[in-house]
């Protein structure tokens, strides 16, 4: 029988998720963001990843020059810099079949919130993020739990 956590990362990751080219504006990201409570976003050109973007990330952007501007300006500033610019290329990916043990490793060694999962041919068919493994980790200990109460 096979450890729960040695399940293939197919079993949690999100197939659905919204990604961005690196070409889009911050702002667009921006809102995409707050509007889907999202916190990282895969990059894509051609349906090929080229990297991630992240909250810090746009922190990161707007803070770089927050003390020259107001809040009305921010909008402003974040339509002018595009995704490619404060992306994280070449980000860190798995397979679908990477083990969530191999997963969890990369994220706590690497201190990523989300990993990319592509297929053989390297196309981007899901994302796993730090949520997904403590979600899948709760279920899996409230599921021993019920084994085990079950059990006795």
């Amino acid at each position: 029988m096979t450890s729960r956590i040695d399940r293939p990362v197919a079993a949690l990751m999100a197939r659905e998720f919204v990604s961005v080219e690196s070409e889009e504006r911050l702002d667009f990201v921006d809102d995409v963001m707050k509007l889907g409570r999202i916190r990282h976003m895969p990059v894509v050109n051609q349906g090929r990843l080229v990297g991630v973007v992240s909250q810090r990330d746009l922190l990161a952007a707007a803070l770089s020059r927050a003390l020259e501007f107001d809040p009305r300006h921010r909008r402003t500033f974040l339509r002018a810099v595009e995704v490619a610019e404060v992306m994280t290329p070449s980000p860190l990916t798995v397979t679908p079949q990477t083990p969530l043990r191999e997963a969890a490793r990369l994220v706590l060694r690497h201190k990523v919130g989300c990993l990319p999962v592509v297929d053989e041919a390297g196309a981007l068919v899901g994302l796993l993020t730090e949520t997904d493994l403590l979600r899948g980790a709760y279920e899996d200990a409230e599921a021993q739990a019920e084994e085990h109460t079950a059990a006795v």
